[in-house]
């Protein structure tokens, strides 16, 4: 029924709403099966709020007084996103597009559902932005690309784009493009041309044919040691998001896994200690002998558990999450620790804290790691104490990196760059807020490597900056040996590294 028509019983209306509801619901948790770690995580947000009783309640009542459903969920969800988008946070003003995206699929489905978009084979998708359901609902293998009027190179669409390989253009701003128009599209530049001619269309095949070659030159660099053109060893670790992916990747194109997310264990609530320590030890096993860095649970911003992270904070992103949840949740936490250990005793498994801002925060989960271990020994379980690193996210931790008693840092640099340019990752329009060169977060990538020099210990950078080509040599001359990378991008780093120069550093032969 249509949000202006007449509405029918109470009792009908709630019974077409409360089918809206299921029927969304059960379309995104279809999408999130279907999608990686990453998708299900983003669409944990839509979930959560068809579960949210402060925004459906509203809508029951005023089903109750007379309003159609349609009219009763658009109203309610309109004041949402308007609240939303008024917000001073830029992290609560960019939820408005999921909002948008909720209230959209609940509207179709009262309409008689959502009919999939027909659309040809190498089609490219031109839109102001992409919702992530949108974009996990697509056919990416027969798409070509996409284009987007809005959007930023860090929101939730451009970084699945990039996790799965599709050219997407973001932040193009006003263009003149009709339906049907054939697109010369340049995801690397973020050039696209409508109705290009014969010249132009020439210039982008040629392009092609060279990132092709590109792509060829970079797959026969996988499996070989990373080292600079001037013959310096580099280390390139790979970032596992979910348990699944390292069924299809060999450990041989790696020295290792920088950074291995656990939010994937938690989205049915906490896990148990031995559900955990089966992942861990599979990681482990996988690895043969390299490195192993676990971070442990990274909840809150804009990863929502259900029964775990603070429900209507203010400002989720400058709020109780990474460490300072875990340290909240001690019996949740306190388990995966367990786990940890008991897998640290299989080979050389790493734990990695996120989101620690101040010195103490390490000092206590080295404790609680300390003790977990010793309660271990105690029942005779076989145990060992991991390594025990951080996440340099927040300028504070990076300003003052050599205070912390850390074995090892990694730098997150979507989290630097989002907190030091004040600046949300999914952010429309200031995209050019979010590039990793800025001079302000290159010196404190370059504050960070100087502390790890300064204490013996290694410094990695797990963000997307190190997975993108163009980073590698400003990376490098900011003194950094260590990236973990995207296992996509293995090829196309291991080949910007092999033509790079590390400043400052003696060559070596090989």
């Amino acid at each position: 029924m249509d949000a202006v028509g007449e509405a029918a019983s109470p009792e009908e209306e709630r019974g077409r709403f409360d089918a809206a509801l299921a029927a969304s619901a059960e379309q995104l948790s279809l999408l999130s099966d279907d999608a990686d770690v990453l998708g299900a995580e983003i669409l944990e947000f839509q979930l959560a709020l068809i579960e949210d009783d402060e925004l459906i309640d509203p809508v029951c009542e005023a089903i109750a007084d007379g309003a159609t459903a349609a009219a009763a969920w658009r109203a309610r969800l309109d004041e949402e996103i308007a609240d939303y988008r008024a917000a001073e946070d830029d992290y609560m003003a960019a939820r408005a597009s999921d909002l948008s995206d909720l209230r959209d699929r609940v509207l179709a489905n009262m309409n008689g559902g959502i009919e999939a978009a027909d659309l040809p084979d190498g089609a490219v998708i031109v839109a102001e932005d992409l919702t992530p359901s949108t974009f996990l609902s697509l056919d990416w293998k027969r798409l070509s690309g996409a284009v987007l009027l809005a959007g930023s190179s860090t929101s939730h669409a451009a970084i699945l784009a990039r996790s799965r390989g599709v050219p997407m253009v973001v932040d193009l701003g006003d263009a003149d493009i009709d339906e049907g128009d054939l697109l010369a599209v340049d995801a690397a530049t973020g050039a696209v041309i409508a109705a290009p001619t014969p010249g132009t269309l020439a210039d982008f095949n040629a392009r092609r044919t060279a990132d092709e070659e590109l792509n060829a030159r970079a797959a026969e660099r996988m499996a070989r040691p990373a080292r600079t053109g001037d013959g310096v060893p580099i280390r390139v670790l790979v970032n596992v998001n979910e348990i699944t992916e390292i069924d299809r990747l060999s450990p041989q194109i790696c020295d290792g896994v920088g950074l291995t997310r656990t939010e994937f264990l938690f989205s049915e609530g906490a896990p148990s200690e031995q559900r955990q320590y089966e992942v861990y030890r599979r990681l482990v096993a996988w690895a043969e002998g390299r490195p192993v860095a676990i971070r442990t649970l990274d909840a809150g911003g804009d990863k929502p558990l259900p029964g775990i992270t603070v429900d209507g904070e203010s400002n989720p992103f400058l709020g109780v999450r990474g460490v300072r949840l875990s340290l909240k949740h001690r019996e949740v936490f306190v388990s995966q620790l367990r786990a940890l250990a008991r897998a640290a005793s299989l080979g050389p498994l790493k734990v990695m804290v996120p989101m620690v801002s101040v010195p103490e925060e390490l000092t206590t989960v080295r404790q609680l790691l300390r003790e977990a271990v010793a309660a271990l020994h105690a029942e005779g379980v076989t145990a060992r104490e991991p390594a025990l690193g951080m996440m340099v996210e927040v300028p504070a931790a990076a300003l003052t990196a050599e205070d912390f008693a850390a074995d090892f840092y990694s730098i997150g640099s979507n989290d630097l760059i989002q907190y030091t340019m004040a600046v949300a990752r999914d952010a429309a329009g200031l995209g050019h807020l979010t590039a990793g060169d800025n001079p302000a977060v290159m010196e404190l990538i370059r504050r960070t490597v100087a502390a790890g020099r300064a204490r013996g210990v290694e410094v990695s950078l797990c963000g997307d900056m190190a997975s993108k080509p163009e980073h590698v040599a400003p990376l490098l001359a900011a003194g950094l040996t260590t990236f973990s990378v995207a296992p996509t991008a293995v090829g196309r780093i291991k080949l910007a590294i092999s033509e790079a120069r590390a400043p400052g550093r003696e060559a070596r032969a090989g």
